[in-house]
């Protein structure tokens, strides 16, 4: 479904610059989109959950890098061809892409079907991605908070009905108050998403590697990274501080963008 949604629109946005021309006119840099495309990209991280499974499949892991390193330039080409043909072929963009393929009063029904489909799609994606997040969500909280051991001593309006519920209220509770996907990619991938892609691990590493000299000693590890001394670790933090505070003072853009 989502190989032929992006087809689909790269298709469409061709069609439409071939018969209107280019439409937009976008600027070549603009800083005041710097928080949403840094909030945007936080998300990217979310790849290496996929990584294990692609992994596995090769028998021989010497050239891995090589190939995997194909892979992603492979990605990265696709998604600069879905973003460059939407930002010449519209005029005004939606912050969620999908939008701007809404069916025309005078759409035939084969092109009704396709434009839904596409506005739809989002909701497609989210079916299925949601309740899987929630129930790692959940686990995650009983985990912390009960004894897993004995989960079934506990009775039923804790097991079933409060960690589902905490799992669940607050992201419907926000979709039900705001519209503004701008604020939303903003604050989830700009400050939630930096403490996750920043703070958090470089801590971790810091209290990881503490552990390690005091449990194995000054061995010498010949895997070790090139990023292995403490000024790296301090760096990320010291960018995502920066970065948190560049966001501060970005001005916020609107839910249509106009090139």
């Amino acid at each position: 479904m989502r190989w032929c949604a992006f087809i689909i629109m790269v298709t469409l946005a061709c069609i439409r610059i071939q018969t209107k021309g280019q439409q937009g006119f976008p600027h070549m840099l603009e800083f005041n989109g710097l928080a949403a495309l840094l909030g945007a990209s936080v998300y990217s991280f979310m790849c290496h959950h996929s990584l294990p499974n692609l992994i596995a499949p090769f028998a021989e892991k010497q050239h891995i890098v090589r190939q995997l390193g194909l892979d992603y330039i492979f990605i990265c080409l696709f998604y600069l061809l879905l973003a460059l043909t939407g930002t010449f072929a519209f005029r005004e963009l939606f912050d969620l892409y999908t939008l701007n393929f809404v069916p025309a009063a005078n759409s035939g029904i084969f092109m009704k079907i396709i434009m839904y489909y596409l506005s739809l799609f989002p909701v497609f994606t989210l079916s299925t991605s949601f309740p899987i997040i929630a129930l790692t969500l959940q686990n995650n909280l009983k985990t912390r908070f009960l004894d897993v051991n004995a989960i079934e001593h506990y009775n039923f309006v804790l097991r079933r009905l409060t960690f589902p519920t905490i799992a669940v209220l607050p992201p419907v509770v926000v979709a039900m108050c705001t519209h503004d996907l701008d604020a939303l990619v903003k604050f989830t991938g700009a400050y939630a998403g930096v403490c996750i892609q920043y703070f958090i691990p470089a801590f971790l590493v810091l209290f990881a590697r503490k552990r390690c000299q005091r449990d194995l000693g000054n061995s010498i590890n010949r895997f070790a990274s090139m990023f292995r001394g403490v000024y790296w670790v301090m760096f990320v933090v010291c960018w995502g501080i920066d970065y948190n505070c560049m966001i501060s003072h970005q001005k916020p853009m609107s839910t249509k963008r106009k090139y």
